[in-house]
């Protein structure tokens, strides 16, 4: 089953660092990034938009634009306030994106007379350039005020659709909130080495000059960098040394296989919605003697699947076909476990993608939550007796997660749930339900290194 926008890729994607000074001129950045901040607010993903920048611009105008989604209920609401007539698309967007980096900040990126100065420059209607100087330097007088109006504006305060809100309330009424800002935060950079944590940190020191630390949830280990960097800077990367891929996401694995009674030799079992396959890659890491399939409903995503295990040197059967319709794919013979990362809201990894906030509608999570059902379903009856499943979500969304399960269980007499302290259940990316321990006592303080995510282990009876 192919993912819903915003999964999987992204769990598993290296996050983006914070605004810096590019090379490109910072009028030609804010083109690019507003052209990609109204391709998202039509309804397009912001890789989507991205990928039609030039090159040389597209890193640059990769963080404008994550840093204008970030504030994008604020902004949105503000430009509502200084330009009551909506101006033209390309107006708007250079606006939003201008303000998102006027907006008041601890250590701007810019200084606010360049904003504005470059702002004007990247009009190319000159007639809109002195109505853009205008509108900012208005901002800039009023500032103070401008911002205190919003307070009672919750998309504002907080950034996030409405209905978004709304339903974190529900589920976490005490931790909304919290999730909220989290979602506002810059995420980390985490790898999956095939060494031991301690002995990658060390080499990172020692060859790159990088500083990390090692992170653990559930009896797993992992390392964060201190600040994100290029993948080509990592040693060993292109020799299939080492993977990008979010602590949280890490679980899958071992949960899979070392969790219940030991798999046999040569154990037959499925990566549903494998692609990118990074969780498919794990798998065979630590157990190279699978028999594994890889299934996934986007052959062309598939090829992502293949590109991955081709630098790690590692082998799977890959297969182009909904997971839904078992009689396309599957040779009737049954497997000893499963793993089903579903498709899902992608809730629970809003901070290295800022732009699935806006892209969701509160109806998509109920169509979600019947595909995620389906999924589950159709699968269930693949497995063996005594074989488990892993099921997946990266959401923070109680329906599904807890709620999915708990309705499943219902249907399935068959189906126990197992918990593994650490690993079963919501994670959320918040400081107090993160890692278990950070190895290093330099480890810097701050929001979770684990993204979103929930998990449910479920072992069929004999």
């Amino acid at each position: 089953m192919q993912r819903m926008r915003h999964c999987g890729a992204y769990t598993e994607g290296v996050s983006s660092a914070p605004v810096s000074s590019p090379a490109a001129p910072l009028h030609q950045l804010l083109r690019a990034a507003a052209d990609a901040v109204q391709a998202v607010r039509q309804g397009r993903s912001l890789n989507e938009a991205l990928a039609r920048c030039p090159q040389a611009l597209r890193p640059g105008a990769q963080s404008l634009s994550f840093l204008t989604l970030r504030r994008l209920g604020a902004v949105q609401a503000l430009l509502k306030v200084l330009v009551p007539k909506k101006p033209q698309p390309k107006i708007e967007g250079l606006l939003l994106v201008s303000l998102a980096l006027l907006w008041p900040d601890a250590a701007p990126p810019y200084a606010e007379h360049t904003v504005v100065d470059q702002a004007v420059k990247a009009v190319k209607e000159k007639s809109s350039s002195g109505f853009v100087n205008a509108v900012l330097r208005r901002f800039l007088r009023e500032r103070d005020g401008l911002v205190a109006g919003l307070a009672g504006d919750l998309v504002a305060v907080h950034n996030h659709p409405a209905w978004w809100i709304a339903q974190l309330r529900r589920d976490w009424p005490d931790e909304w909130e919290a999730l909220l800002a989290a979602n506002n935060e810059h995420p980390p950079m985490t790898l999956r080495p095939r060494v031991s944590a301690d002995a990658y940190v060390q080499r990172l020191q020692d060859e790159a000059g990088i500083a990390a630390h090692v992170v653990s949830q559930g009896g797993h280990q992992a390392v964060a960098l201190d600040r994100a960097v290029p993948v080509d800077k990592l040693p060993g990367f292109a020799q299939g040394e080492v993977s990008v891929q979010d602590l949280a996401a890490q679980l899958a694995a071992p949960l899979l296989l070392n969790h219940g009674d030991p798999l046999p030799q040569g154990a037959r079992v499925l990566d549903a919605c494998s692609a990118p396959g990074g969780k498919t890659a794990h798998l065979l890491e630590l157990r190279p003697d699978l028999d594994l399939i890889a299934l996934d409903s986007d052959a062309t995503r598939l090829v992502r699947v293949s590109e991955n295990l081709a630098r790690l040197h590692l082998q799977a059967e890959t297969k182009a076909a909904d997971a839904r319709d078992v009689k396309a794919w599957h040779d009737g013979r049954p497997f000893d476990a499963i793993l089903l990362d579903a498709p899902c809201s992608a809730s629970g990894i809003v901070r290295r993608h800022p732009d699935a906030r806006w892209l969701r509608r509160a109806e998509d999570i109920p169509r979600l939550a019947e595909i995620q059902a389906g999924l589950l379903d159709a699968l269930w009856p693949l497995l063996k007796a005594g074989g488990r499943v892993v099921y997946a979500t990266c959401s923070v969304f109680k329906e599904e997660g807890a709620h999915q399960i708990d309705a499943f269980l219902q249907r399935h007499g068959d189906a126990q749930a197992q918990d593994v302290a650490g690993i079963t259940g919501h994670l959320l990316p918040l400081a107090d339900n993160g890692p278990a321990a950070a190895e290093s006592a330099s480890a810097p303080t701050g929001p979770s290194v684990l993204d979103g995510f929930y998990y449910a282990l479920l072992v069929k009876s004999r």
